[in-house]
Parts: structure tokens; sequence; C-alpha cells
């Protein structure tokens, strides 16, 4: 039997192990960097307790039994320094702290000299993770600690990449490009040989000659949103000398552990055959409360939108980190809707190679659409992430009301995408939302998208066509002011009541419950807005977000004050009968022509799909032949 380096111990400085050291090492004493060694080593600075039994350092061994070649499991530790006590630790489904395994331990004594300790670890049955606890009688040193595993048989061979896709955010990708040197290619692990980074920069901001070398190519591209970007990526990986086995996909503006990515890459050396074809799924933690996961893999709902498959993870707690790893698909999802987002996603290029490259879509469903399209085992496991930005940071209407509209009818039709979601639900509770909310230019750009879906695949094929429809839903979506031009806004409506300095986000996420009545005049006349009209008197205060709905807050009102409080600005709504009724009409003329056309468009979508996934439409759209 042979034995593989799978998972170093992680100790690393950045703002989020800083700020939540609990996903690394829970400790009586602070953990530092040995500044004064130059060999990497760390500080257990104090006497106590250390223990790695932690998101990032324990060892996931139910899933590397379940889908890898691993048979055993192994601990190295070099330690120096006060005399310690290493101990095994496990957890099991119902562990809701981490349990010793009094069997497997190591004493050290005191010394100045470096020691190594290595455990073969104790697994059995109900063990869903391992890890070790390090009990000191004063400061140790600790460097150069891995897991490592035996396995039967021998290791794939992989060739990888790492495919970004970035748009003018210069400071995000340089980071990552300098990660990705200075600790993979210059790691001296086995990944360093067998690497390449493609920065597919549809910016053209970024200093070609500066961050290109041997393995890191920056690649200067049209502005094709993340679809045309990662389907650069993904020919350049089948094309490259040698052929790349498997991508990995990963948004330009995300903070990540190089860490991940080298378990990524052992995690492939390892996989059983019947899970050569899987594609492997980082989660996305919360970049703002770097211990919380918002999502790890994602479904698409019977109703139409997106939704995490897992609760949310407080990823510093025990009990979480076991959950994270024994999660089972409820039935209420169904498989056939889950994907991989492609914040942190790897595909295998044969994968690619048998179900064709992504819709010309340019942003939002790219990544599910393929997900659910390729229909393969989703592999997650604690320590492959990204920090992302939060939702409620980044909500963009014409993303959420114009893209996502148009983009999962276009799927579906084109693909067979969430053939169990019903999206012509999805934009009637939409539209109705944005026009109780008096979001009337959100509510168009629901309509738009609708239309330009309606006019069939020559429209999305044609080249340009998909950055200049975002461009225009942009210029659309309803414009937001500062703070300062909102109070004067209020001022000349008429709202002396009105003043900023009195709204905190108690008031502006706050609601008002309703009476039976209050529910079924606001139900029959859409907020006054349809047979017994009426005016509305005063303003409420309600969050930009298009999915919250605080409707007793609403009711009656005649304008309504919109708030994004993270980004310190702000819009008016005025109730507008007139216009509430000429998007109606439009919406009833538009589902008129699509009840009439459905059956043709699905057809000619279908029809298209072919062309629109290949290799060869795919290179003249980017200019690559």
């Amino acid at each position: 039997m042979s034995t593989l380096k799978f998972a170093n111990i992680l100790l690393e400085r950045n703002p989020r192990s800083l700020s939540y050291p609990s996903l690394y090492c829970k400790a009586e004493g602070p953990v530092i960097e040995n500044e004064a060694a130059a060999d990497g080593s760390w500080l257990l600075s104090t006497k106590g307790e250390y223990d790695f039994s932690t998101y990032f350092n324990s060892l996931s061994v139910q899933k590397l039994l379940k889908y890898t070649t691993a048979t055993k499991f192994y601990l190295h530790l070099e330690l120096k320094g006060a005399a310690a006590h290493v101990l095994q630790t496990k957890g099991g489904v119902f562990s809701a702290h981490p349990e010793p395994v009094k069997s497997v331990t190591a004493d050290l004594t005191a010394s100045d000299d470096w020691q190594n300790v290595d455990l073969e670890l104790a697994v059995d049955d109900e063990t869903v993770l391992v890890g070790f606890t390090i009990a000191t009688e004063g400061q140790v040193a600790i460097r150069n600690s891995y897991y490592s595993v035996e396995y039967s048989g021998d290791l794939n061979p992989v060739e990888f990449v790492l495919s970004t896709t970035t748009f003018k955010k210069e400071s995000f990708i340089e980071n990552n490009i300098r990660l990705v040197k200075d600790q993979i290619l210059g790691s001296g692990e086995e990944i360093a040989d067998h690497f390449n980074m493609y920065v597919i920069d549809n910016g053209r901001t970024l200093d070609v000659d500066k961050l290109s070398d041997e393995h890191v190519h920056v690649r200067p591209n049209q502005n094709v949103g993340g679809a045309g970007g990662f389907t650069r990526g993904m020919i350049e990986a089948m094309e490259q000398a040698p052929e790349a086995t498997n991508i990995l996909l990963m948004d330009d503006d995300v903070a990540v552990s190089p860490e991940s990515i080298k378990r990524t890459y052992n995690l492939l050396r390892l996989l059983k055959p019947e899970y050569k074809d899987a594609m492997i799924s980082g989660a996305m933690l919360n970049y703002e409360i770097g211990e919380d996961q918002w999502e790890d893999t994602g479904y698409m709902t019977p109703k139409g939108a997106f939704a995490p498959a897992k609760p949310p993870l407080r990823l510093t707690k025990f009990d979480d980190i076991v959950y994270n790893e024994t999660f089972r698909l409820p039935k209420t999802i169904n498989p056939d809707q889950r994907y991989a987002a492609w914040w942190y996603c790897c595909i295998p290029i044969q994968v690619i190679k048998e179900n064709g490259l992504p819709l010309p879509v340019f942003v939002r469903c790219d990544d599910a659409e393929y997900g659910v399209r390729c229909g393969k085992e989703l592999i997650t496991m604690n320590g492959l992430c990204i920090w992302h930005m939060s939702f409620h940071v980044r909500y963009n209407a014409a993303v959420e009301r114009y893209q996502t509209t148009r983009n999962t009818m276009i799927a579906q039709c084109t693909t067979g995408f969430a053939l169990h979601s019903d999206f012509m639900y999805e934009l009637h509770n939409n539209i109705r939302l944005e026009l109780k909310k008096f979001g009337y230019s959100n509510a168009e750009l629901c309509l738009d998208a609708f239309e330009d879906f309606l006019k069939g695949p020559k429209f999305i094929s044609q080249k340009g066509a998909a950055e200049k429809a975002f461009m225009q839903a942009n210029k659309n979506k309803e414009k937001m002011f500062s703070f300062a031009e909102v109070q004067q806004q209020a001022k000349d409506l008429g709202l002396d009541g009105f003043d900023l300095r009195d709204i905190d986000r108690q008031l502006v996420d706050g609601d008002k419950p309703r009476t039976l009545v209050q529910r079924l005049e606001d139900y029959a006349t859409n907020n006054g807005q349809r047979f017994l009209k009426n005016e509305g008197k005063g303003y409420a205060v309600i969050p930009v977000l298009g999915w919250t709905y605080p409707a007793g807050a609403i009711h009656g009102k005649k304008y309504l004050i919109v708030i994004d409080w993270y980004n310190k600005k702000g819009a008016i709504r005025v109730k507008d009968a007139k216009r509430y009724a000429a998007i109606t009409k439009r919406y009833e003329r538009d589902l008129k022509y699509y009840k009439k056309n459905v059956e043709r468009l699905r057809k000619e979508y279908s029809d298209a799909r072919a062309e629109l996934t290949s290799i060869e439409y795919w290179k003249r759209y980017l200019d690559m032949d």
C-alpha cells in the first residue's frame, strides 16, 4: 500500500483567520506566526490545550472512504518546545463536541529540537471526521504538519486548471494570483507540476506581462460576462498541452485559501472510478462574517427560485461541521434540480466534452443550468470553500429581475433545465411583488426579460447581444440616490415629517400586522392600484431587496422610501395607478403571445442547443478563430 499527503494542517494570517481563529484552532492561548523563524512555523504560545478538530483542520474520513480509494489515515506533526501531549479526536453523527480517542496519543518531552509525531488514526463505522488536540506545558512550535492517507490501486493522473473570470476587480484577482504563485506553484508539492491558471480578463485592465508566467496565463477577452469568460477558460483548458483533466471555475471577487485548491487536487487523485465524473463543489462562506456558511450546493425550487440546499451553518461550531459532512438531500428537494455554483466548482473535462459548453447568457443561471444539465454527483467537503460578499450587499435589479427572468426561461427551453420549476409562476410573482411596492421600473425589467425570451434563440445567439441587453437593463433599473439627495426629494414632495436621521435598520427591516380585511383589500386591489383605486396616504420605509414584502408597512401608503442601508443609498417611489395599468396591460399582451407561441419557441430553443453549446460557435463568439 502507498500513502499520499492529503491535507496540510492549516494556519494562515489573513482578516478571516484573525477574526475567526476557531475555523482553524480552538485554543486556550494565542496561535501566532513565528516571524523570527524562516521555516514556516507557528507558535502555540502558552500552556494550554489547542484543539485542531475544526472546519479546516479536521479530516473528513467518512467522505474519503465513500468517494476515494483511501483505506487508512495518518497524522504527521513536527513540534518543538515545551512538553506536549497529542490526542486524536473524532466526531460522529450526534457529536456536539470532539470526542477523545484515548488509544491514539503521543507524549513529547521538552526539547529545543524538532520532534516528529506519526500516528495511525482510529476510524470506525460511526466516525464522520477526525481531528486532534495538543496539550502543552508551555510554548510549542509547530510546522510541516499534515494528514496523509493510505490508498489502494493507482493514483489518477490529474492535469489541473484553475480558471477565473474578472471584470475590473484588480485588487481581488491580483491578490489571488499572488497566493497561487506563492503557495501553489511555489509550494514544492506535486500540484505545482500539474497546474495552470487562466485569468480571463473581460475588462482588459490587467497587466498581462507583469502577471503572466509559465503557469499563470492572463487572457484579455471581450466583455462576455461570467458565462463567456468561464467558457473561454474551458476551451483553453481543453486545448492546452497536456490537455487538462479537470477545471476549477472560481469567481474573481472572492477570498480563497490555496489549501482548498490543493485538497481539491489531492481528492481528484484519489477518486474511485465510479466518481471520476463527479463535480467538486466548494462552499460559499460570508466574506464579512467569515464563520457563516451561506451555501454549499443549491437547487431550483418548484416555484422557480434559486435556493441553498443546506440551512445556514456556523462553521466554528463542532456540531455544525459534523452536520455539514453528514447532510443528505431531503425528499423535498428533487436531486435533478441540484447544482454547484461557479464561485468554486471543479468539473472534469470529459464531462464538458460530453455535455457541451455553457449557454451564452452573460451572467446569472449559467452555472445552475450547467450543473443541472450535466447531472453529476456533487462532492462537498469541509475545508473546500471561498469567502464571498453576501447577497444583500450585491443586490442588483438588472440581475435579479432581467437576467434571472430571461435566462431561466431560455435555459429551460434549450436544455431542459429545472423541468420541475415553474418560471412563469416566478415571473408572475416578481411582477406582482414589484407592483405592490410601486417598483414600476423593476417590474418593467421583468417584462423586458420576458419579451427578449419571446424573441427566440436568434436574439441571444448574436454576438454582443447579451452584453448590450445587460447594459440596457442596468440603465432601465430603478435609480438609487445618495441619502442627501433622498432627503431633498422628500422635502420637494412635501414629506415634511421625513428625516433620515430618524431612520435605522430596525425601521427599514420592520413590518406591521394586517387585518384580514386589509389582506383581502391588498390582494384584490394590488395595494390600491386597481378596481377601488386610492391615492394612499403618508409613506413607509422599506428595504431595497426585491424579495422582501413588508405588506403591513406598505398598506395604504402613497410613498415608499426604499433604503439600501449597506451602500447608503435610497429612492422614493410614488404610487402611480396609470403606470400600474400600463404595465399590467403590457403583461397581458405578452402572456397572450406566449400562450400562442410557446410550443414553437420551445422547439426553436431546443433545436439551437447543439450550436449554442458547441466549441465552433463559442470560438466565433469569442473571436478565438
